[in-house]
């Protein structure tokens, strides 16, 4: 059976004074009212029934996240009591719903995704559950094509075409540097796609790819999934998980998998608008630009002589006003307020950790 995981667990520093420990980015209303999880769970509405869709997140967050998702039940709200990075997050998942249904296979996205058509989508992502279920073996990703040579996102080096339209992934490539970025874009999609973080696998098959690759992870995993709904759930879940080695499912699994004669790894293109909101200049993308390319979310603004310039608060009454400024990101909270140079905002996440060494959690 088909089921479906929406990953809701990240702490969105970059997204840094509005995304709170608290509130964080998958929980703002950034999109008309409407926060990127609600949209993630309406984007998967007709493509599975709601009770075969589960989040994980972070504990703590579990009644913001049901209060958010009326169709999300207890029992499919997976809550981790610490981040330990997404092989444990999506293993954690895998095993759960393994034991619930030994033949499921399960669909893995982000939270912090802006992606449409969504009849588009759900096209693409059924490819993705055919070919997962026709070949067991396979671990399926989705590949975003390059409009930039961004040096933000992991890429998919491609090797010969498979059935489908997919491709067989030779190698996944870390963020790289800009010469090799510029030289990824220059390859064209046919060589290069952008590793968007979906995936789609038999529960089975991720779970013996762990197995071999993260045996440390997989013992754990297994005892956790052993008292899953059982009275003794809590007590193992916090017991073990905490200790499990913190590690991406890209370094983990997708990585040795690519060169395991046991497992093929495939890529089927998204040939959609996909936005991954983990920075300010990607929500930018969200918001239509003025004239002169300003884009403002939330509440006033007056902007003199002021060109490509991001504003965002999170009062309603509050004004925020510009003379003479280009390519600024400013965002208004309560207690904390942001200006940088657009160009400068990968080092937010360095501000983050600065702001909490020397004025406290409270702000973060």
């Amino acid at each position: 059976m088909r089921y479906a995981l929406i990953m809701a667990g990240g702490s969105g520093t970059r997204l840094w004074p509005m995304s709170r420990a608290g509130l964080p980015k998958q929980l703002i209303p950034f999109l008309g009212g409407k926060s990127l999880l609600e949209a993630a769970a309406e984007r998967l509405r007709g493509l599975l029934p709601p009770g075969r869709i589960f989040v994980g997140a972070a504990e703590k967050h579990r009644a913001a996240i049901l209060r958010a998702l009326p169709d999300l039940d207890e029992s499919r709200f997976l809550g981790e009591p610490v981040g330990r990075d997404t092989l444990n997050a999506i293993g954690l998942a895998s095993a759960v719903i393994a034991r619930r249904d030994p033949d499921a296979v399960v669909a893995i996205f982000a939270a912090d995704h802006v992606i449409g058509p969504t009849g588009t989508f759900h096209q693409i992502v059924n490819r993705g559950f055919e070919m997962a279920e026709a070949h067991p073996e396979t671990l399926v990703t989705f590949g975003i094509t390059p409009d930039v040579a961004s040096t933000g996102y992991g890429y998919l080096e491609l090797g010969e075409p498979l059935e489908g339209g997919a491709f067989r992934v030779r190698q996944f490539r870390e963020k790289p540097d800009a010469a090799t970025a510029q030289g990824f874009f220059e390859a064209g999609p046919e060589r290069y796609l952008w590793n968007s973080g979906m995936f789609v696998w038999h529960a089975k098959t991720l779970l013996d790819c762990i197995a071999r690759y993260e045996h440390v992870s997989y013992a754990g995993l297994s005892e956790i999934a052993a008292a899953w709904d059982t009275p003794d759930q809590s007590c193992v879940l916090g017991r073990i998980f905490p200790a499990l080695p913190k590690i991406s499912i890209d370094f983990a699994v997708m990585e040795p998998a690519s060169r395991d004669p046991l497992v093929r790894v495939a890529a089927i293109p998204m040939k959609l608008n996909w936005l991954d909101i983990g920075s300010w200049p990607m929500f930018a993308r969200t918001c239509p630009p003025d004239e002169k390319g300003n884009r403002v979310a939330g509440g006033r603004s007056l902007l003199l002589d002021t060109t490509r310039t991001l504003v965002a608060s999170s009062e309603p009454r509050h004004l925020i006003t510009t003379i003479g400024c280009e390519d600024l990101i400013v965002i208004h909270t309560p207690d904390a307020t942001l200006v940088c140079r657009a160009g400068k905002a990968e080092a937010i996440k360095e501000l983050h950790k600065r702001v909490g060494e020397q004025f406290g959690e409270e702000l973060l």
